[in-house]
């Protein structure tokens, strides 16, 4: 079901999302991007360069990415420049470009005042390398997205360039170069993707181009350079976006264990049931699966009912990787990745069907950082979950599974919601059973030895006198 590689081959996966580089630019063109800079850092447009650089780094700064991996310095520059070239204020003002083209009355030597233009023309591009790169000679590269040919100067960074890697960047025309010359100079830096994950770059740009194409009700945003001026910033929120979904790729492959050096199963699923029977001879069935425990079952004069906790697990090389957990309502499910919990779901769908009744699940670890030694380490990292943290884990997955509960059909109740049938006293008593068999079965007691959600607050909910602790 899960290939097993190298922890290495791994990291290099998440690496090889974006190599940055960087690349020296002309003299007088830093000079003038320095005054940019410094006019975009005056009072008046302090507003406006918070608001720009928020867009372009927008998966950093609103999604979950910038919580577990910063920029590249690459990134954070391409950004600077998407703030200096194509960003329009939204106060009104004028952009950077005019402003210290038309307003600035300070001199500004010739030199610099030629890349003006050249800069509010550029845009951010994805090129692929049709000449093999040699120290002392230009580099001839195309566009991926329009095939446009453009021709850079080479240089000592050109070592770290392959044919097979496109090329995340920023190009800007050579105002010494005729107007319909191909000639151009780098924008001071770049990123190195992998040909697969550039043509998914560009799939979901064209994709969120789509988006906005039939939400807006225009089609006519323009050709590839036109869309990129206005909008090139979606390219690097799509590059954010894969740094994200390679380091989850990644942090899927951690070894995680539990403060006794077991396996820590942190995805998880649950369900409600009403079929007791049915579940135990289904689980009973998969032949990957053994039965390990069992609790003593409930009787009643010379009524036998079936054990009021069963458990099965699956094993890999002797490892613990998944955990069934079946009580009277519930079947709760238990795996080390999220890809096996998923599997395991489609195969009890297939073999349940409607007898089961998703509530919730969580796939998410504790959030731990990596040091150096162990990302560059041959084995897969093992990180130790502390009692405290898989408590918190467990009471946050309740506590969202649970926050619906009293107002969502139940099986056991025929369909009406706790809530409704709490109101009559035929089935207020199986409400309040229901309840205390969530309780006796929380999953931090056969974890952790305590219970990690307070089922007195489902209780008050449904309008059940609560339980003394």
């Amino acid at each position: 079901m899960q290939k097993k590689l190298s922890w290495k081959k791994f990291m290099n996966r998440v690496s090889d999302r974006g190599m940055g580089f960087w690349v020296p630019r002309p003299q007088t063109l830093d000079a003038l991007l320095a005054r940019l800079n410094h006019l975009s850092l005056k009072a008046e447009f302090g507003v406006q360069r918070e608001r720009a650089l928020a867009r372009a780094l927008k998966p950093y700064v609103e999604g979950d990415t910038g919580r577990l991996v910063a920029p590249l310095e690459q990134e954070m520059e391409l950004a600077s420049l998407y703030l200096f070239c194509d960003y329009y204020p939204e106060d009104g003002q004028l952009t950077l470009i005019e402003q210290l083209r038309d307003v600035i009355t300070e001199h500004i030597p010739e030199e610099e005042r030629q890349w003006l233009d050249p800069l509010k023309h550029s845009s951010v591009d994805v090129l692929k390398l049709i000449s093999v790169p040699q120290a002392g000679q230009d580099l001839v590269l195309q566009s991926l997205a329009d095939d446009t040919r453009v021709i850079l100067p080479g240089g000592e960074f050109v070592k770290d360039l392959t044919v097979d890697r496109p090329l995340l960047t920023r190009v800007i025309h050579d105002p010494s170069a005729p107007p319909e010359s191909d000639r151009a100079v780098w924008g001071g830096c770049g990123i190195t993707l992998s040909q697969a994950d550039a043509k998914t770059l560009l799939d979901m740009t064209s994709d969120w181009r789509r988006e906005m194409e039939m939400s807006t009700g225009s089609f006519a945003l323009g050709e590839w350079r036109e869309f990129t001026k206005r909008f090139g910033y979606m390219v690097l929120w799509a590059f954010a976006e894969q740094r994200l979904a390679a380091l989850i790729d990644a942090a899927v492959h951690v070894e995680y264990r539990t403060a006794d050096d077991q396996s820590y199963l942190y995805a998880i699923a649950l369900y409600d049931h009403h079929e007791q029977r049915m579940f135990t001879d289904a689980l009973s069935g998969m032949t990957d699966l053994s039965l390990e425990k069992s609790d003593p079952a409930d009787r009643q004069g010379a009524t036998v009912r079936l054990p009021s906790l069963q458990q099965w697990v699956q094993r890999e090389g002797g490892a613990l990787v998944a955990k069934l957990t079946l009580t009277a309502y519930q079947l709760l499910v238990e795996c080390d990745s999220p890809q096996r919990l998923d599997f395991l779901k489609h195969r009890l769908a297939a073999a349940l069907g409607f007898s089961l009744h998703f509530r919730g699940e969580t796939v998410v670890p504790p959030v731990r950082q990596l040091s150096v030694a162990e990302l560059t380490a041959d084995t897969r990292p093992r990180l130790v979950v502390t009692h405290e943290e898989e408590r918190k884990v467990l009471n946050q997955f309740l506590e969202k599974t649970y926050l619906e509960w009293p107002d969502q059909p139940h099986v056991a109740l025929g369909g009406q919601t706790p809530r409704h049938a709490a109101l009559t006293p035929a089935m207020r008593e199986k409400v309040g059973e229901l309840i205390d068999d969530m309780e006796r079965h929380d999953p931090g007691r056969r974890r952790l030895g305590l219970t990690v959600f307070n089922y007195n607050r489902m209780r008050a909910h449904v309008g059940l006198e609560e339980k003394p602790d």
